[in-house]
């Protein structure tokens, strides 16, 4: 196990990725080993290459933000461990991921993702068929899915896009998803909020889109997130919605969104036009799906991460532990 220039031992398994992308990719690919798996320090990496420690640093950072290297911790904590428990028995869950609270409330979607990536490696198998949703959160996921070849799975968009591509464009996503398993994708090339009932009625059924439905049919895992309803959230920020809906949703008792479903906190559609608008899988359908993970947190997701576990009748939760606590909390009282 390598000891890092802090003195920490920590169980990290790293798996160093070579691109084999040019003389710099090799370098850094270099100093990333001698750190992870060579177990030097950082000045140890600088002294036998002839660089400075600055450089030295910056490659390994580079390293882990191209996905080169992926670091994976094991082991578990007792409180977390704990709490699990509680979620599994408080909400009926077949399983329970809770990660250590971080320091920095802005770090929760990045924490709470790469426990997704990390989950569904340790799940997936040859001839699995994986159903993705997208956000914030599970961008995150990327970071953490283990590259490696497998046999006939596949992965299923399950919600439309957006017309301009921003970071977290859902049919980009799941490319990337598929990508990192190595499996066949199947996107669904369709706005993800359309004009009218009619014309998601006809992009399906006249425009190829019958075939991704069909194929959602048989998922074994959905991976999913969940909003809220303040502006900064997925839903709203692309700008696909207006402000007088996101109102009125709130108004007829909306609390969050799933796949840009909306439904309110006890895992109800809610009553609006907006809900037969939306180019996604049905809800109904996932139902039926023998994984349903959600994977969100944060305090002003309490009620969202509720409904949501309702909604889809949820049996797989990755969270924070001070959002675990809230719903642990909720359901209690």
């Amino acid at each position: 196990m390598p000891k890092h220039d802090d003195g920490h031992i920590g169980s990290i398994a790293v798996t160093p990725v070579d691109r084999g992308a040019g003389r710099i990719a090799r370098n850094r690919m270099r100093i990333a080993w001698m750190y992870y798996v060579e177990g030097l320090t950082q000045n140890e990496i600088a002294e036998k290459l002839g660089i400075g420690r600055v450089t030295v640093v910056r490659n390994i950072n580079e390293a882990i933000k191209q996905r080169e290297v992926k670091i994976r911790i094991e082991g578990d904590i007792a409180e977390c461990i704990e709490i699990e428990d509680g979620l599994k028995k408080a909400f009926n869950l077949q399983d329970a991921i809770v990660v250590p609270e971080p320091n920095n409330s802005a770090n929760i979607a990045k924490s709470i993702g790469n426990a997704a990536g990390m989950f569904v490696s340790d799940t997936l198998k040859d001839g699995m068929s994986v159903g993705v949703g997208w956000g914030a959160t599970l961008y995150e996921s990327l970071a953490t899915l283990t590259t490696r070849e497998l046999n006939n799975v596949q992965v299923i968009s399950l919600l439309g896009g957006i017309v301009q591509a921003r970071k977290f464009n859902p049919a980009e996503f799941a490319w990337q998803f598929a990508r990192a398993v190595g499996a066949d994708c199947y996107l669904l090339q369709a706005p993800a909020v359309v004009d009218s009932p009619a014309t998601r009625e006809a992009l399906v059924e006249r425009c190829g889109l019958r075939d991704v439905f069909k194929r959602a049919e048989k998922l074994d895992i959905a991976m999913l997130s969940c909003g809220n309803m303040e502006l900064k959230s997925t839903a709203f920020r692309f700008e696909m919605l207006p402000e007088e809906d996101r109102l009125a949703l709130i108004k007829a008792g909306a609390v969050g969104d799933l796949l840009y479903n909306f439904f309110d906190i006890n895992g109800k559609i809610v009553d609006h036009p907006v809900n037969k608008r939306i180019m996604s899988i049905p809800l109904e359908q996932l139902r039926d799906v023998p994984l349903r993970v959600i994977s969100a947190g944060g305090a002003d997701k309490i009620e969202a991460i509720y409904g949501a576990i309702k909604l889809i009748n949820c049996n797989v939760l990755i969270t924070n532990e001070e959002t675990a606590l809230a719903l642990l909390k909720k359901i209690g009282g």
